[in-house]
């Protein structure tokens, strides 16, 4: 697939979706898509790379009317509804997601949903209740806020990357700094993934000390330039508070569970992946009030998404589980396994289209 990719991204799927043939061709089934957020205006890019799961606002609308006007895009509770056997699914249905509860959500991706009167199920971690907790007994005032775990790793390792030493370890309690300004942009982001997978092995309270650690060895200039102060900072990097949560709930979207603190489940214990997951559900239904039946699993992939994290939300009584690969109409929907297209900034119009209608994972079936 690598070697014709190329061209049916330029070429072939354009066409395709010009002439209407992929919508024509498309099997019954259910295309679930997975944003992970929009970048908010100001904002310069720091990685591709880095920065490729979240799109510009421009881009979402137009996605968005795209679908609107060729598919039947679902909201939250008729999916549930399809799973409790009560409704059949519509033809060519899609349906939305959205991961990691970042301020964007609610900020920049709200306004869009609602102008276009559509309907997203966005999955939060469970840890944004603390940040709730710390700010009712301030008032409100000055809240510290939070990013996710692994992009402050990213933003920490990177600044360290600019001076002269920088770490080339980050274990816990341990401070190493060794020149690593021989890396290629691409060797640095193999081991930032290195280092992501490792943390994972961790709980939350050790992964903070690590940070910790890191941050640490900032000088004054460097910490400000961490600083979620900044208004486009926040709005990029910060995750929602309790509050927010219910602010989008309240607008009509449907929550659903992130674990919660975002680690790779295949990586902790068995009984540390089962807390993650159990927890996070009970947290985000004391915050809400109400029933979270739905749970994404952190990245998504086929290494993170092991047989036996796939038991977990079926125990922890979900009513399903999301993956974040292998989307599209036509392919099979197990219920705590349901597939989704990961939509990346890089991806044109045409080419979330034949993700969505199933041509695209046909396609990469006949090339394996």
């Amino acid at each position: 697939m690598r070697f014709v990719s190329p061209l049916l991204k330029k070429v072939v799927y354009p066409t395709l979706a010009m002439s209407g043939v992929l919508r024509r061709i498309s099997p019954p089934g259910l295309a679930i898509l997975t944003y992970h957020g929009v970048l908010p205006d100001g904002y310069k890019v720091i990685d591709p790379a880095f920065d490729g799961n979240l799109l510009r606002a421009e881009v979402f609308q137009r996605q968005l009317r795209h679908l609107k006007a060729n598919y039947n895009v679902m909201a939250p509770e008729n999916l549930l509804a399809w799973r409790k056997g009560l409704s059949e699914l519509p033809s060519g249905a899609v349906l939305l997601t959205c991961d990691d509860g970042l301020v964007n959500h609610l900020t920049d991706m709200l306004p869009i949903l609602k102008a276009e009167n559509l309907k997203c199920l966005f999955f939060v971690p469970g840890g944004v209740t603390e940040a709730s907790a710390r700010a009712s007994t301030n008032g409100g005032a000055n809240e510290e806020r939070s990013m996710l775990w692994y992009e402050e790793l990213f933003l920490l390792l990177r600044q360290k990357a600019q001076d002269a030493g920088s770490p080339d370890s980050t274990k816990q309690g341990s401070t190493k700094h060794v020149s690593n300004g021989h890396r290629s942009p691409a060797e640095r982001h193999a081991f930032w993934w290195r280092e992501v997978q490792r943390l994972s092995q961790l709980d939350a309270n050790a992964r903070g000390r690590v940070l910790d650690a890191l941050r640490d060895g900032l000088d004054g200039k460097q910490r400000q330039a961490l600083n979620l102060a900044d208004p486009v900072s926040r709005r990029r990097f910060a995750l929602m508070n309790g509050n927010e949560v219910r602010q989008l709930a309240s607008a009509g979207m449907t929550m659903g569970a992130h674990t919660l603190s975002h680690p790779i489940l295949s990586q902790l214990p068995p009984e540390q992946a089962r807390a993650e997951v159990i927890e996070s559900r009970s947290r985000l239904e004391a915050l809400l009030e109400r029933e979270v039946w739905a749970f994404a699993y952190p990245f998504g992939d086929p290494l993170a998404v092991t047989p036996e994290v796939l038991a977990i939300p079926e125990q922890a009584g979900y009513a399903a589980g999301f993956l974040n690969y292998g989307g599209g109409l036509g392919v099979p929907l197990p219920p705590y396994a349901l597939p989704r297209i990961h939509v990346t900034a890089e991806m044109s119009l045409a080419e979330m289209e034949a993700h969505v209608s199933g041509l695209h994972r046909r396609l990469q079936k006949l090339a394996s």
